[in-house]
């Protein structure tokens, strides 16, 4: 039994050693990298939507972009398809931001920069507004202009939280057009 003792010990040790020094692994890898700032990019001349290719400058409303960990931004002609990809369950790739364009400051026809962060910013679904997908989504900086734009334009005013897969759903079109 007695030689059993310094083995028994010796393992501890190894056991104490290796934990010591998992948790040491863990602690770096609980710092990584900070947070990535980033700021809004602005779209120039020939940008396409990431979604269908069709080009931003081409089309009216308020444009979008999503901004990944790893990844170029990806820019889209339309809120509801920068929804639809933040909505999938399975979006996989790290969104380290997400921007839209204040339409209380942006010109409907052609909005050019007024970039907002999409989290905060308040939106009007349901309006008579048309953007590249049809009824558009208009996103706005202030829950005031927000109100004013859907009391010219109707619709209901809504938080990012509040945006439903439901109310951007894309599945429509000719490709579903029973009666061609």
């Amino acid at each position: 039994m007695n030689d059993s003792a310094p083995v028994a010990l010796l393992m501890v040790r190894h056991i104490r050693a290796l934990a010591a020094g998992t948790c040491a692994v863990l602690l770096l890898c609980a710092c990584g990298e900070p947070a990535r700032v980033t700021q809004p990019k602005e779209i120039a001349a020939g940008t396409a939507c990431a979604l269908d290719g069709m080009l931003l400058e081409d089309f009216p409303g308020p444009k979008a972009q999503i901004q990944y960990e790893r990844d170029a931004p990806e820019f889209f002609c339309d809120l509801k398809e920068m929804f639809m990809i933040y909505l999938q369950e399975e979006q996989k790739r790290r969104i380290v931001a997400l921007y839209t364009q204040d339409m209380g400051q942006a010109d409907w026809m052609q909005p050019k920069g007024h970039w907002i962060d999409a989290k905060t910013a308040f939106y009007v679904v349901g309006s008579k507004k048309q953007g590249s997908m049809g009824p558009a989504i208009a996103s706005f900086a202030s829950e005031q202009a927000a109100q004013r734009f859907a009391g010219k334009e109707g619709g209901q005013v809504l938080r990012f939280d509040q945006v439903t897969p439901e109310m951007v759903d894309l599945s429509g079109g000719v490709v579903h057009d029973r009666r061609m």
